[in-house]
């Protein structure tokens, strides 16, 4: 797929493989050196001009980000089920209520400034977190964060919180607190020298491309062995297969037509394809919230989901490349024993339109001489966005037109730049949007439903926490189960709630499934091997994967 996405989801997998060092209490640094000529080109679904910015609390920052300036005190490798794998932490435990969290930091880590870390930079970096809410992406409920010695960290909550667990421990970015202690508006700056713990840090930036070269400070023994790496725009899918083909490219994760054709002859060319997001039609729901439109009506959300003709979908627009979707927004496969109902394990695979009048009608949307539908004097017409040069969501918005016309629907799609794109998403200042349901910082569903609970939402024209609730969504029952499933660790009560969330999001759609797609991605190796493969998934190869991006780009080795 040709895009760029915000999927807030962590990884772990063959984890002496993926992070070296990582069992000890120590990390060493410097080790053997990058060759000073080894560089890569990467391509991660930007379009138009790059809008710089390495604050990894804010919703637009650059994906390099996190995993190659920040990391976390552990990670979850999505693409291989398995344990946490410690990065800034070797170990954390909680106590019986689950209200304190306590965290042991690595020691012989240093900051790209030669700094060193410790676990005052931990807590500090939670307490910044606690102290602005928007850079609370999650809601966590932190009370305090304190830490004991150089390399101890106790989090205190103000309610049991196990189910935050993964947020707070595999996708929060740790940062320098002799530098983001000096940072007034930590919300807004764009932190233009930043300083990380991870693999690389910035060396060149324009609004066409940038270049990150590597940390000479980094804990890893002996990484990275790639000395620069180098971010591009691309426009369209078209110039994306001309990249990689011509060796102008050596990884990007995008949807290209005829993809094994195209690659039948290039002997240095792979991909691997590894579904785990689930696009969907992103709606703003909450007209109490400030959302306007007829998507605000649920009658008008359940009657997209039923009209539409997946099978084709998949054929016209993911290439047969995807996978089904479930209306829990889960994965029926990985996820099947955390669905209740086994009749909203899968989506529809074709339309019925018959089903989708009748809501309609039942609702008081009455066709007119024009086939479309009104109510009230207000037409049923849905403005629909997508970024320019996604190809395969401008694909769908085509197909998709034509099916909900069939039904009095006039869907209108339009494409912005990926700034204004994601900009209007979190503002809430869109009617429909293409996007996708990310996977959460663990296996465990809860950071999915997170995106349901009114306390990660904002009215419009306010910025909603990234990943958080863009559709603007309301539900007294599903912020009580959220809160009710993160109060424990008893995975059979948890299951109870969840199945409560279902019922109410099922019948909602605040989030309308289309299909879990395709998340391939293709690598070169003229310039670099040690890529993720089919047979070591030892990441989630997504070139746009936060977190997991610093994890493959450490295993790399310059070719010979």
């Amino acid at each position: 797929m040709f895009k760029l996405t915000r999927a807030v989801v962590a990884a772990t997998a063959a984890l002496t493989l993926a992070v070296a060092g990582c069992s000890g209490d120590s990390g060493g640094g410097g080790g053997a050196s990058a060759k000073k000529d080894s560089s890569i080109t990467i391509f991660n679904g930007a379009t138009g001009t790059i809008v710089e910015n390495w604050n990894p609390f804010t919703p637009t920052f650059l994906q390099p980000t996190n995993g190659l300036i920040y990391e976390p005190l552990y990670w979850y490798n999505f693409a291989a089920q398995s344990k946490p794998t410690p990065m800034l932490a070797t170990g954390y435990s909680w106590d019986a209520a689950g209200k304190v969290l306590t965290v042991t930091t690595r020691e012989g880590v240093t900051w790209s400034d030669g700094q060193p870390f410790s676990a005052r930079d931990v807590a500090f970096t939670f307490n910044l977190i606690k102290g602005n809410k928007a850079l609370n992406s999650t809601g966590v409920s932190l009370a305090s964060a304190q830490a004991t010695d150089d390399k101890t960290v106790v989090l205190t909550f103000t309610k049991p919180s196990f189910t935050d667990e993964a947020a707070v421990i595999a996708n929060t970015p740790i940062v320098a607190e002799h530098v983001w202690s000096k940072i007034s508006d930590p919300a807004k700056s764009i932190n233009p020298n930043p300083v990380g713990t991870g693999p690389y840090k910035l060396k060149t930036f324009s609004a066409q491309s940038y270049v990150m070269e590597k940390n000479a400070n980094y804990w890893q023994p002996g990484k990275p062995q790639i000395q620069n790496v180098r971010y591009i725009a691309l426009a369209t899918a078209d110039a994306a297969s001309a990249a990689l083909t011509a060796g102008q490219v050596d990884w990007m994760s995008a949807f290209l037509p005829g993809l094994e054709q195209l690659l039948k002859n290039q002997k240095n060319l792979t991909y691997v394809n590894t579904p785990a997001l689930t696009t969907s039609i992103f709606t703003c729901a909450g007209a109490d919230l400030g959302c306007t439109g007829p998507q605000t009506d649920p009658a008008v959300r359940q009657a997209v989901y039923r009209a539409l003709n997946r099978d084709q979908l998949n054929k016209l627009a993911g290439g047969g490349f995807a996978e089904t979707a479930s209306p829990t927004m889960l994965l029926p496969g990985r996820d099947k024993s955390w669905i209740a109902d086994p009749d909203n394990l899968n989506t529809p695979a074709g339309p019925d339109v018959a089903k989708a009048n009748q809501l309609l009608d039942a609702a008081g949307w009455v066709k007119g001489g024009d086939g479309i539908r009104a109510k009230g004097g207000e037409k049923l017409s849905l403005t629909i966005q997508t970024v320019t040069g996604w190809s395969d969501y401008i694909s769908l918005n085509d197909a998709m037109t034509q099916q909900l016309k069939e039904i009095g629907i006039e869907l209108k799609p339009t494409q912005l730049s990926w700034n204004e794109w994601n900009n209007n998403q979190v503002q809430g200042k869109f009617q429909l949007s293409l996007d996708s349901i990310g996977l959460g910082a663990s296996p465990n569903p809860y950071a999915t439903y997170l995106k349901y609970s009114s306390r990660t939402t904002e009215k419009v024209g306010q910025a909603a926490p990234p990943s958080g609730n863009y559709a603007r969504y309301q539900n007294a029952k599903v912020d009580a189960a959220v809160d009710a499933a993160a109060a424990t660790n008893d995975e059979t009560v948890q299951k109870a709630q969840y199945g409560i969330i279902q019922t109410e999001i099922v019948r909602d759609l605040p989030y309308i499934p289309i299909y879990v797609n395709s998340m391939l991605t293709e690598f070169s190796t003229s310039h670099a091997t040690g890529w993720p493969s089919n047979d070591n998934k030892y990441a989630l190869p997504a070139s746009w994967k936060q977190w997991d991006n610093g994890i493959v780009l450490t295993n790399l080795q310059p070719a010979k």
